[in-house]
């Protein structure tokens, strides 16, 4: 397995301080697509960074290929909804990280 870091991008650097309703749906679908990708060991850390520049998400994903990564997080559900958010995925040289 390979890992990627993902960065997702909000589509105003006011996010989430202005969330709009459906924005908050899609959050919501997106903090529980990837808890299952957690569960499923195919993710491994998540969360939103507070930086005052603008806030934005992290992960670090495990994937067989750059291909298979891509496909996750496309697959995202606040991406399909074309809410103006954009993820950045980069490949790792390698993760250190507690199994369980």
């Amino acid at each position: 397995m390979k890992h990627f870091f993902s960065k997702l991008l909000p589509p105003r650097s006011t996010f989430p301080a202005d969330m709009t309703p459906v924005e908050a749906k899609f959050m919501k679908e997106h903090a529980d697509y990837w808890r299952a990708l957690v569960a499923k060991d195919r993710a491994i850390v998540l969360g939103p960074v507070m930086d005052p520049a603008g806030a934005y998400g992290i992960g670090v994903i495990r994937a067989e290929d750059e291909a298979q990564a891509r496909a996750m997080v496309d697959d995202d559900p606040v991406i399909k909804a074309q809410l103006g958010f954009r993820v950045d995925l980069y490949p790792m040289g390698g993760a250190i990280y507690r199994t369980k």
